[in-house]
């Protein structure tokens, strides 16, 4: 459903945002660890989030990544799946054609619009520090 970027983004702010949680700042590299993804690509992804005001970046020996507590609990799923894949998930077509709307449906666009209304408010209502807080309980899979 997401590209492997925005997978990665999602897992590596839910991270920071854990750590972030405890008053811990993170290093590229215990997140690169945390979510099992090459180092270069997780600074590309970081860049991104930092650059969309989702994660702070302090260069410097006491430097890392880190989310403010008012970011935590205004900032959605969505808005990381926004910054880093664009709209095409909310927007686009279910079966990638450039013709589709509702004057010219493709065979799944009712469907689809049901499923994509769904995903939306979904995501759009699980803040970070939501999914944050539960993964905490037990539910991740993420290193700590």
């Amino acid at each position: 459903m997401f590209s492997k970027s925005c997978e990665y983004g999602i897992k590596a702010t839910l991270f920071i945002a854990q750590k972030s949680q405890r008053g811990e700042r993170v290093s590229l590299k215990e997140i690169a660890a945390a979510t099992n993804s090459p180092t270069a690509f997780t600074a590309k992804i970081l860049q991104i989030l930092a650059k969309a005001n989702i994660v702070n970046s302090t260069k410097g020996p006491n430097g890392g990544f880190e989310i403010e507590k008012v970011r935590l609990e205004k900032t959605s799923i969505k808005q990381i799946v926004l910054a880093i894949d664009g709209n095409q998930l909310f927007d686009g077509c279910a079966l990638g054609l450039e013709k589709c709307n509702e004057n010219e449906p493709c065979p799944m666009h009712e469907k689809f619009v049901i499923i994509r209304n769904q995903l939306n408010e979904t995501l759009q209502s699980s803040t970070l520090l939501k999914v944050a807080k539960d993964l905490n309980l037990g539910l991740t899979v993420l290193k700590q």
